[in-house]
């Protein structure tokens, strides 16, 4: 019976699909979530016969899904109580539902492409993450699902209430005040780079790492003006200098920032060791801007995440109470 129930909700919930173009990009209160979950190390017990503890749609929740989503939480500090882990499941399982009902599926490449974002940001890669989470008893699947509802949740909330969610540069104001009138309010700066790559093959020895570093090192004392500079590099065995980019200083990181200010026009950036070699940026160009300061984006992105949260509650909340939930 329970087969077949859940089998005549998904033929209705895909009966309901509709088309929705929605944006790429999770939002900033998603990726605060996400970076919070990302304190871990844990993974999975042996599977074994588990109890249904509630049904939402069909779709069933199970002791083992709790055991696992409670063991998540206690990597980042957490000690919610039983109902809290069954409730925070359910709406996993609502915002999936409801993202799919839209046409909203997240890729496995996307839900893997985060996961390996927060292996890096802890200094790891994704087979060494997946392993630091097996070490706590919770399987890389367990976090894999959070992140695709908080995913697919994120396009459908962008998507259905992007004119709602949009800052404007009144919003901005409002919450910082009028400019300076005097010329001496906070600046931006739009930054021309020029990538130079050292290249290293894949899987060579860290000590070949290390001779590529010098050889970029004493590039970088030679390196004087971008278009002599330019030249002599791309003279040099096994470097790639690639098109300019232009970068704004209000969606770099604060670091990035400083050391780019301090840095001559004309001069090389410190050589970072990356998976293709070692990398430097020639700094070829950096213009004043006041139209996006970091200060203003700072205040857009938190006037965003307040509206997003907001707007994802009352959503949320909504969803939920359409919702064939039961508790076992």
């Amino acid at each position: 019976m329970q087969a077949q129930r859940r089998s005549s909700v998904l033929q209705a919930v895909r009966s309901r699909l509709g088309t929705f173009r929605v944006c790429r990009r999770a939002g900033a209160a998603i990726v605060a979530v996400l970076a919070a979950a990302a304190t871990i190390a844990a993974a999975a017990p042996p599977a074994r016969a588990q109890q249904v503890l509630a049904v939402v749609n069909g779709i069933p929740i199970t002791s083992y899904d709790v055991e696992q989503r409670t063991k998540l939480a206690q990597t980042s500090n957490r000690r919610p109580s039983r109902k809290e882990v069954i409730d925070d499941l359910i709406d996993d399982r609502v915002k999936l539902i409801e993202a799919k009902r839209f046409g909203i599926e997240v890729p496995n490449t996307e839900v893997e492409s985060s996961f390996a974002g927060m292996a890096s940001r802890m200094g790891m890669k994704p087979a060494q993450l997946t392993q630091a989470l097996s070490s706590r008893g919770v399987h890389a699947d367990t976090l894999k699902l959070r992140i695709r509802a908080d995913l697919a949740w994120g396009h459908l909330v962008r998507g259905r209430y992007q004119a709602t969610l949009q800052v404007g540069e009144g919003d901005i104001r409002a919450m910082l005040g009028p400019p300076a009138d005097d010329g001496k309010g906070e600046v931006g700066h739009v930054y021309t780079l020029r990538p130079i790559l050292f290249i290293v093959p894949q899987g060579a020895a860290p000590a070949v790492f290390e001779a590529r570093r010098r050889e970029a090192d004493a590039l970088r004392s030679r390196f004087n003006g971008c278009e002599a500079g330019v030249r002599f590099a791309r003279e040099l065995r096994d470097v790639a200098v690639r098109d300019p980019i232009i970068r704004n200083s209000a969606s770099l990181p604060g670091p990035l920032r400083t050391m780019l200010n301090s840095l001559e026009i004309g001069k090389l950036t410190a050589p970072d060791t990356t998976a293709q070699g070692i990398e430097l940026f020639a700094l070829c160009g950096k213009d004043v801007t006041r139209a996006e300061t970091p200060r203003k984006q700072e205040a857009r992105q938190e006037i965003f995440a307040k509206r997003f949260d907001t707007q994802s509650k009352r959503y949320l909340e909504r969803v939920r109470r359409g919702a064939m939930i039961e508790y076992k």
